[in-house]
């Protein structure tokens, strides 16, 4: 049985983008076609809860070869998504961490519901712990108000 939502989508203003790509290229080091986020519309490092987006266009680049005829948004980018929005929620929260969050790996991950282009896939983020070292939060995919995904990322922090 799919879990509740990590939060209220409805308490989030998703109009507003408050970190956009290039706020982003601020704290993340990824580029270009792996950078896998559009913006975060909502963050809030006290409680260590942010809401994020991504626009599934069918012009990308697994579009042609991933299930050619009927292209499906790769899990694993799913995954990297979501570990780009925890990493960002972390920097951003450290401003004077000068390194970055590094993918340390993937706990009680189910994919739930097919991700096409074209639409717009929300990411949910809360932070569990949060250590010197490491960081794990629970994440989500909403696609069509409908559960994509769940799952718990760890982070590991690398100084600079």
């Amino acid at each position: 049985m799919p879990s509740a939502f990590l939060l209220d989508l409805a308490r989030c203003d998703r109009s507003t983008v408050l970190f956009d790509r290039h706020a982003l290229y601020s704290r993340l080091p990824q580029r270009h076609e792996f950078m896998q986020l559009d913006g975060v519309v909502h963050l809030d490092h006290s409680i260590g809860e942010a809401v994020a987006f991504r626009e599934v266009r069918d012009d990308e680049w697994w579009c042609r070869g991933h299930v050619p005829g009927m292209p499906l948004l790769p899990g694993v980018l799913m995954l990297e998504a979501a570990a780009q929005l925890a990493a960002f929620m972390e920097c951003y929260s450290q401003p004077g961490f000068n390194g970055f969050v590094g993918f340390g790996g993937v706990d009680d991950c189910k994919f739930r519901q097919t991700v096409r282009p074209p639409t717009c896939l929300w990411f949910l983020c809360r932070r569990k712990d949060a250590r010197t070292r490491r960081i794990v939060c629970s994440v989500q995919g909403v696609v069509d108000g409908a559960l994509a995904f769940e799952a718990t990322v760890t982070g590991l922090l690398i100084p600079s």
